[in-house]
């Protein structure tokens, strides 16, 4: 019987070894229980509460005093070797000359005895009952037999001669004649109706058989089946009927009828012994996983069976094991109802025999799995598990944190904040957007903004960038580049936003939450720094860790947590995970989580006073690789380095305002605008710039800004304009003067988008703001435009870590249409200048209102046009009607016509001419007009700069060209550019706005029509 359940428990071992690691329960404990028992296997364990108890103590301590006495002195110390030799000596003279021949002996007489004795009666009895009734006589069933177990035999009864000569028989491995003996003594005792002897004889009949070598006959199996129904219901003996079935059992598992077994088994537990039927029930469970094809789900239920019968029987420790066993069946196969029963279990049981860290093993188990239990049941099992986990830490009060495993936290979805939160909004001034941890990761919008930044940088470096650059990255989230340690500045805080997710149908309170860290102390300007461990976890003097008091997750919720960090000292920073207490709230609790963002109070919830200290750690991993061979064929992962910043010296920070900012303008529409910035770091910053695609629609102003006198009407009108009251006598006669794009910022060499910022002085001293004019310029097309502002600046001292810092806006324009402008030019030979000369021009210029009446312009009136070039000059308009109103209703055109002369030729200045159709000139050399046109100019330049490199090839074909052909394209060649300033009235509640703009057209070639706004091909 041992081999077979030792045969059994290996079975279920090799199956499932990783399982039983996996549960985190101790190898001893494995099965509940020691496999070294110094007392009896099934006696029973001692109460819980009887731990202390003085009787117990005491009377353990004398056993075991005993045994130490009893152990002091070992048996057969004394004998000597030849000793041995004479007692093996003896033991086999006695058996061949003694025991053997005295057996033979007795079975001989016996045999003699019940042939003399009983020949004669028997065939007399059988003879008259014969006579009598007839041939046959009628079996009685075993519940029709009458109880006569209280029958005796005396010891000179045939009967119990043949059974005692069937016992010696047995002994001495006769099987053949002990079979048949027990069979006739059977027939003897079911005949008198002795159905104790009956039983024995049926039970010791089947062994017989089953013991023959070469089996002749089959194993009577229903003889075992009428002794265990004698002993069961007609003997009332349960302790014989056990016997007669394990017996039983034990011979139908060696002929691996494991089926049968089993039913045998099963059918003798009963309601009366608990611990008779969890053996009987455990045995059971071995025969099925067993079979040929092993019934593991029986096994598994039929040894939670007697796991349950055991426990109420008082045996912990094999109820303990009987439920581990069966958890490696139901382990990881979705039935979490199954499992989470046995969990519990087995956590209350590990909790009574004081294995505290199973009992935790398994509550977590069963907090961890997608449960399907209802909140009620939940709730109970948290509550179990907290009270298991604070008697575990309890014991060790100075010990490490342990992991929790509530509520669940999304590693990969950690992001990272560098910097203060910015300031809203303050009436009429508005913050820059920058970077916040609201703003959704855009990958193209974050490749646009890496492009501005290596554009500045370069010119910054004289066009290198420089190898030891890194990209500033504000927020790092799993999109991000995570590969570099990102830097941080020291007396910022970093923010970290931890996403939770509470699986259970009941609400989780955290309380103390921050975060966890190591620190290493470094001086990054020295040559040799020191580099320090620190591991204590609440040292404020370097690392200021903010706590957020509470932070409820309702059930079955996902929240964010925003935890900040406060660097008050150079160095590396590692981010290792949260600590914090994991409690319940009483009663069902449906309010909002907290936000950690404002101020919380505590005691908001009521919590049931238990709770448990402990940690989870950020365990983020890396990209896959899959750049070389040897990572496309494997798996390998990259570096994630988000969570160890460096961080560095002190640096500047600069935050931007801009005040009376517009959100919609007409296309080509000027508006003045302020920008206001604030150094709110503790050193001064300098080379301040920015950077834009889009360096058309905004100026700060040339160098000649503040030497161009305000008119009066100017600042009556809050026109954007510098302007000056004109002679009425020079109305549609060209008023002249001149400038050069190096006043602008626009070099011949130089990146138009990268602009300087004109601060007083070039810095920007610690607390100090300062607020410059800012011109915008409506883009020419309509529609919503979003325009990205990279503000760059640099601190004085130089470090080696962090060399600049940037500023980040997006501006949201939204334009409507104004004007639509086409122009002509074409040579007149009729027209003489005043030299005599006739290298005149026509400019032919048509105006049309393309406005839609729904904006609420009224209408739109020409100030002025003006004309920039290095060789022409608009001379005087020549239309003929000159008193025509240059007023423009919606839909209506107007046709202007110039007269354009040559001018002096200059390699550096641009030639403006100003033809006035009003009483006040704006100068259109000066900002921001000029401005505009420039940056117009420049944009022009450099979209026909990358048109022509797209026939590059085209022309490396076609070398050789007439020098015809090219003079002919030269003659046709004109430098003229156009600029038409407007003025717009609206009607806006009930008030009239004079709005103001200005349109650029480039004439490049004489007879080829231009337009205001690229056309669409």
């Amino acid at each position: 019987q041992d081999y077979y359940e030792d045969c059994s428990y290996t079975v279920i071992s090799n199956k499932n070894t990783d399982h039983l690691i996996s549960d985190g329960l101790d190898s001893e404990i494995k099965d509940g229980l020691s496999n070294n028992f110094k007392t009896h296997p099934l006696q029973l364990d001692h109460p819980s509460g009887s731990l202390d108890s003085t009787d117990y103590m005491k009377a353990t301590a004398s056993v075991q005093d005993s045994k130490k006495s009893n152990s002091a002195m070992p048996h057969g110390a004394c004998l000597t070797l030849t000793d041995h030799d004479r007692i093996r000596q003896f033991i086999q003279e006695f058996t061949f000359r003694g025991l053997l021949p005295h057996i033979e002996k007795t079975i001989r007489q016996l045999n003699d005895q019940l042939i003399s004795r009983k020949g004669l009666s028997r065939s007399l009895f059988s003879a008259t009952k014969k006579w009598f009734s007839g041939s046959k006589v009628p079996e009685k069933s075993i519940n029709e037999l009458k109880n006569t177990s209280g029958l005796l035999y005396p010891p000179e009864a045939p009967e119990l001669q043949i059974r005692k000569m069937a016992d010696l028989c047995f002994l001495v491995q006769h099987y053949e004649l002990a079979y048949s003996c027990y069979h006739t003594a059977k027939k003897d005792f079911l005949n008198d109706q002795a159905m104790l002897y009956a039983a024995g004889a049926l039970e010791m009949a089947a062994v017989s058989a089953f013991l023959q070598p070469g089996a002749p006959r089959p194993y009577p199996a229903h003889y075992m089946e009428t002794a265990i129904q004698t002993y069961r219901d007609i003997c009332k003996n349960m302790v014989l009927a056990e016997r007669c079935v394990l017996l039983s059992a034990e011979i139908l598992k060696s002929q691996s009828k494991y089926s049968e077994a089993a039913a045998l088994l099963i059918r003798l537990t009963s309601e009366d012994s608990d611990l008779r039927s969890a053996l009987l029930l455990e045995q059971a469970a071995h025969c099925f996983i067993n079979m040929k094809s092993p019934m593991v789900r029986k096994f598994a239920f039929h040894m939670i069976l007697a796991g349950h019968r055991f426990s109420k029987a008082g045996q912990k420790k094999h109820a303990l094991r009987c439920y581990c066993q069966a958890m490696q069946v139901y382990k990881g196969k979705g039935w979490s109802l199954a499992e989470d029963h046995i969990n519990f279990t087995i956590g209350r049981q590990s909790f009574t025999l004081r294995q505290l860290d199973n009992a935790v093993s398994a509550f977590r188990h069963i907090l961890i799995n997608d449960s399907k239990q209802p909140p009620a049941q939940q709730g109970a099992f948290l509550r179990e598990y907290l009270y298991v986990y604070k008697n575990v830490t309890q014991l060790s009060p100075d010990g490490p944190l342990p992991q929790l495993p509530l509520p669940y936290i999304n590693s990969s979805a950690t992001r990272v904040f560098f910097g203060h939160d910015r300031r809203p909004a303050e009436g009429e001034k508005q913050a820059a957007t920058h970077v916040s941890l609201d703003q959704e990761y855009d990958s193209e919008s974050s490749q646009q903004w890496k492009e501005l930044e290596d554009q500045v940088v370069s010119v910054m470096n004289k066009g290198i960038i420089p190898p030891n650059f890194q990209p500033t990255q504000f927020c790092l989230n799993r999109y991000s580049d995570n590969s570099r340690f990102p830097l941080a500045v020291i007396e910022e805080p970093i923010t970290v936003e931890v996403s939770f997710r509470n699986p259970l149908k009941v609400p989780l309170l955290l309380t103390d939450l921050s975060l966890l860290w190591k620190f290493q102390p470094k001086d990054f300007n020295a040559k040799h720094g020191e580099t320090k461990e620190l591991g204590t976890f609440n040292d404020d003097s370097m690392i200021g860790t903010e706590a957020i008091a509470e932070f409820l997750i309702n059930s079955e919720e996902t929240k964010v947590a925003r935890l900040k960090l406060f660097p008050h000292q150079t160095g590396e920073l590692h981010i290792l995970g949260v600590v914090y207490n994991l409690g319940t709230v009483q009663g069902a609790v449906t309010l909002d989580g907290i936000d950690p963002s404002i101020g919380l109070q505590t005691g908001k919830f009521v919590s049931n006073g238990l709770s448990v200290r402990g940690r989870q750690d950020l365990e983020i991993q890396g990209p896959r690789l899959n750049n070389t061979k040897e990572e496309k064929t494997s798996i390998k992962y990259g570096p994630d380095r988000r969570l160890d910043p460096i961080i560095t010296e002190e640096m500047p920070l600069l935050e931007v305002f801009f005040i009376n900012f517009p959100t919609g303008l007409l296309c080509g529409e000027i508006r003045k605008a302020y920008v206001e910035f604030v150094n709110v770091s503790k050193c001064p910053l300098t080379a301040l710039k920015v950077v834009s695609k889009h360096p058309e629609f905004f100026t700060f102003g040339g160098n000649t800004a503040v030497l161009t006198p305000l008119s009066p009407s100017a600042s009556e009108n809050c026109s954007a304009y510098k302007t000056v009251v004109t002679d009425p006598t020079s109305v549609r006669t060209a008023l002249l003067s001149s400038a050069s794009s190096v006043d602008f910022g626009v070099g011949t060499g130089g990146q138009p988008e990268v602009i300087h910022v004109p601060l007083p002085d070039a810095v920007l001293l610690p607390g100090a703001s300062v607020q410059l004019p800012m011109w915008l310029r409506g883009p020419d097309e309509e529609g919503v435009h979003e325009i990205n502002f990279l503000f760059y600046y640099e601190s004085i001292k130089k470090h080696s870590k962090m060399c600049h810092r940037v500023l980040r806006h997006t501006a949201v324009i939204c334009t409507s249409r104004s004007l639509h402008i086409r122009a002509t030019v074409c040579r007149s030979n009729a027209l003489e200048d005043e030299e005599g000369r006739g290298d005149n021009m026509l400019v032919f210029v048509d105006v049309e209102n393309i406005n839609t009446s729904e904006t609420g312009v009224k209408e739109f009136h020409i100030v002025q046009v003006s004309s920039n070039s290095k060789h022409w000059k608009l001379q005087k308009s020549v239309n003929i009607s000159e008193d025509k109103d240059t007023k423009l209703a919606s839909r209506e055109r107007a046709k202007l016509c110039f007269k354009a002369v040559r001018c002096k030729n200059s390699e550096e200045n641009y030639t403006f001419a100003d033809i006035v159709f009003g009483n006040e000139q704006i100068i259109s050399s000066a900002s921001p007009c000029a401005d505009f046109f420039f940056q117009s100019l420049s944009s022009v330049f450099k979209r026909t700069h990358v048109q022509s490199h797209t026939h590059v090839s085209q022309r490396a074909v076609k070398q050789s060209i007439d020098e015809t052909v090219r003079l002919i394209q030269r003659c046709g060649e004109v430098d003229l550019n156009i600029v038409v300033l407007w003025k717009a009235y609206v009607v806006e509640d009930n008030k009239q706005l004079i709005l103001e703009g200005q349109h650029h057209v480039a004439l490049n070639t004489v007879g080829k029509e231009a337009f205001s706004f690229p056309q669409k091909q």
